[in-house]
């Protein structure tokens, strides 16, 4: 697959802006996507046909590749944080350790890499106490947790279960590609060691729409209920996905790294963003003019939709969408 920066690759538009003091500091060029219900596209800026690796906004999809292959939650939280990216505080450690060993299994099984909290506050009492990086930490534990608890539940090995080749991962690689309407056009190796898949903006809007759209009581609908239900396990404390979805009835939300991010909201539609330099900051500001096209209220987005950039002890300018990504 070639990388998102590619020159053979036309390039995208300016989505979002970073003004400091009244001056121009810096652009982020993108692809953003917006979908209906029916997965149709009503709005576009950029190359939204073009493969990326979506990281963690694949999580929700992937997620009910686990629940078809046999995993049983045993509770709503289990699940959400099998579909999220935790910070590492100590009920999502204490969670995903106990999706673990419900299945007989414990920290030591987990392939991801170890890792400090990303919640700072934990972070920091961690780093005062000398303790070193866990796998628990990682904000994919709680996706492999899940992956482990599969692969027990479905009678497949437990060793081996990040390689492309193992039945876990060609039956999440099938589903991605159905859930998408389009094959995954690469497989590579994610941060947390995992396989990731390559597709397009569109394809990854509209599996997520898929999900908000199912039947109640379906496979499909049940990861987004549980995501819905209890975000926190989604992403933790101050994170804009948790924020989001308590902000917005009926949203559902999954950022990934390298400036990625994904929404839905039933019966109204998806979006999709993948910001080219991978910057995080102008993220949820896209984002947000995308949730506009879809008929959220300004006054709830309002808390996301302007990052502001700080000067000294004082706010000299904000990151916000540009004029392209207007409704």
């Amino acid at each position: 697959m070639r990388g998102t920066g590619s020159s053979e690759w036309p390039e995208n538009p300016v989505l979002v802006e970073v003004w400091r003091s009244g001056f121009l500091e810096s652009v982020h060029r993108g692809a953003l996507v917006v979908v209906g219900p029916d997965g149709e596209v009503r709005f576009a800026a950029g190359d939204v046909d073009r493969p990326v690796l979506p990281r963690s906004s694949n999580k929700p999809v992937q997620a009910t590749a686990l629940l078809a292959a046999g995993w049983t939650p045993r509770s709503g939280e289990e699940l959400a944080i099998g579909a999220g990216s935790h910070s590492g505080e100590d009920g999502h450690r204490e969670l995903a350790a106990a999706v673990l060993a419900a299945a007989g299994l414990g920290p030591d099984d987990l392939g991801c890499p170890p890792a400090l909290p990303s919640h700072e506050p934990t972070r920091a009492a961690w780093l005062a106490a000398g303790r070193a990086p866990e796998r628990l930490a990682m904000n994919c534990s709680g996706k492999h947790a899940a992956m482990l608890a599969t692969c027990v539940a479905a009678g497949w090995p437990t060793a081996g279960y990040l390689e492309r080749e193992h039945p876990l991962q060609q039956a999440i690689e099938a589903r991605l590609g159905e859930a998408a309407g389009t094959p995954v056009a690469a497989v590579v190796v994610d941060g947390c060691g995992a396989p990731q898949h390559g597709l397009p903006l569109t394809g990854l809007a509209r599996g997520l729409v898929s999900l908000v759209e199912a039947a109640p009581g379906s496979r499909d609908r049940s990861v987004a209920d549980a995501m819905r239900a209890a975000p926190w396990f989604v992403a933790g404390t101050g994170r804009e996905d948790t924020d989001l979805m308590r902000a917005v009835d009926g949203l559902l939300v999954k950022g990934g790294a390298d400036g990625v991010h994904v929404a839905a909201l039933p019966g109204r539609g998806a979006v999709a963003l993948k910001l080219d330099d991978g910057g995080d900051r102008g993220r949820t500001p896209a984002l947000c003019a995308g949730l506009l096209r879809l008929g959220v209220p300004a006054e709830q987005l309002a808390p996301w939709t302007l990052v502001p950039v700080t000067g000294g002890n004082d706010v000299v300018g904000e990151v916000r969408p540009a004029a392209v990504l207007a409704g």
